[in-house]
């Protein structure tokens, strides 16, 4: 089974539009949607926004259903100048940009038992690296939504990072220390310097359609 974490409605829901044969069920306030999509079996379910909603989801995932693989897809913010609205980046290694144990002779978002990356799953990754519209790269997560464009491109700066969001690096985390093949799928909605706060308004469904169409392509190679 492959299990598809979202953080917002508005992602999900256009990937539901691919989905049939829906069996829904509720563990805590987590709405599990299963189903086949292009004849997989698939489960979607919208985390909420943050790390912290995003790691309780993808625990509750792994524990209740048996996953294969576990995606995390949706609308990012771009960070790189290399970057333009619309443009899709798969993520080669996730990093928390605002884990900070620094105090203790560590760099900027070390964390204990996993380090400062953590690297997505090879096969998975695979699938997506050669599509002409996909970008792979670093993708930083962490509980801020960036509008500074100070902030971004020190994000940028420090990690070599495409874009940022605020749960990618989270499910990462979890399905690293469960041994659970996992990769995290972006569409960019706005880019910094570029309107950022005009621009994130106008683009999140554009965007979140298109990424629902890469996943769904990407389900298609899976075998």
């Amino acid at each position: 089974m492959i299990g598809i974490i979202f953080a917002m409605k508005e992602e999900l829901d256009e990937l539901k539009k691919y989905i049939n044969d829906i069996k829904i069920t509720k563990i805590y306030d987590l709405e599990f949607i299963e189903g086949v999509v292009s004849g997989k079996r698939c489960i979607l379910v919208e985390c909420g926004i943050g790390k912290v909603n995003a790691a309780r989801c993808t625990q509750v995932l792994i524990d209740k259903f048996d996953v294969d693989y576990v995606f995390n897809i949706g609308v990012a913010g771009g960070v790189s100048n290399g970057l333009n609205v619309g443009d899709i980046v798969a993520g080669s290694k996730l990093v928390q940009h605002d884990f900070d144990i620094t105090a203790f002779n560590h760099d900027k978002g070390y964390i204990p038992n996993t380090g400062v990356f953590i690297n997505s799953d090879d096969y998975l990754l695979l699938l997506v690296k050669n599509d002409s519209d996909v970008k792979c790269g670093v993708i930083a997560s962490g509980d801020i939504f960036c509008t500074e464009d100070i902030m971004s491109l020190k994000i940028c700066d420090k990690f070599n990072a495409l874009c940022v969001e605020m749960e990618g690096a989270a499910i990462a985390q979890v399905c690293y220390l469960c041994n659970i093949p996992f990769l995290v799928l972006r569409s960019i909605s706005d880019v910094v310097g570029k309107d950022n706060k005009i621009t994130y308004d106008n683009f999140l469904l554009e965007s979140s359609k298109k990424i629902a169409e890469k996943m769904v392509s990407v389900i298609n190679k899976i075998n």
